[in-house]
């Protein structure tokens, strides 16, 4: 069991694995440091608002760092991933009469787009299509959404919690054809962790149907 203090040494994975194997090695890790750390949101602020404030924490944190120090061990194309994080489901795009979006979560990598609108770009596709997508070449995907112009792949794997998407997983590679079945298969299994390792649905998620309800009748 990984103790519950700084373990930067986690991210560590040796240069001679095969992907499948770092995949393995990511998903124990995984687990290990999200034993006991199942928010992934802190409280909302009353003194701002009704979910105006999310602040995302520990667990997709830790999650995203992983992704990325695997993949930056493996050969090329996988060590030139220049993206890895989550956007996750912002709570107030469920009311009536609003368009249904996700919103920037924990990430590796350089600045990102804030929000996605479902539909729009793979991320917002993804969500929408409840599947996962694998893109080898950017440039041919209609409606991209370039926030690095340095990438030319992405996958992009949903975090389902029953049927609701409640995030998805986000990775950028600045090579074509960078992302195969290994990583689909690998990045799924993360994401039932995610799923099953997180309470998305307790009393102070704005993701539960309490809140949802009550949102429903305050906005």
């Amino acid at each position: 069991m990984i103790e519950n203090k700084v373990h930067a040494e986690a991210s560590n994975f040796p240069a001679n694995l095969s992907k499948r194997d770092v995949y393995t090695r990511l998903l124990t890790l995984a687990e290990a440091l999200f034993e006991g750390e199942r928010n992934w949101v802190a409280e909302p602020l009353p003194a701002q608002g009704f979910l105006n404030i999310m602040e995302l924490t520990s667990n997709l944190a830790n999650a995203a760092s992983l992704i990325y120090h695997a993949l930056k061990s493996l050969p090329a194309p996988s060590n030139q991933i220049n993206w890895a994080g989550f956007y996750t489901l912002d709570p107030t795009s469920l009311h009536p009469g609003r368009e249904r979006q996700l919103i920037l979560g924990p990430f590796m990598g350089k600045v990102a787009c804030q929000r996605i609108s479902y539909n729009r770009g793979v991320c917002g596709t993804a969500a929408a299509e409840k599947r996962t997508l694998r893109v080898d070449d950017v440039d041919t995907w209609p409606g991209h959404i370039a926030c690095d112009a340095e990438s030319r792949s992405e996958i992009v794997v949903p975090v389902m919690v029953g049927e609701t998407v409640v995030g998805v997983i986000d990775i950028d590679c600045a090579a074509k054809n960078c992302f195969d079945e290994v990583d689909a298969e690998g990045l799924e299994r993360l994401a039932a962790l995610i799923s099953r390792g997180c309470d998305w649905s307790n009393g102070n998620s704005p993701l539960s149907l309490p809140n949802l309800e009550r949102a429903k009748t305050e906005l």
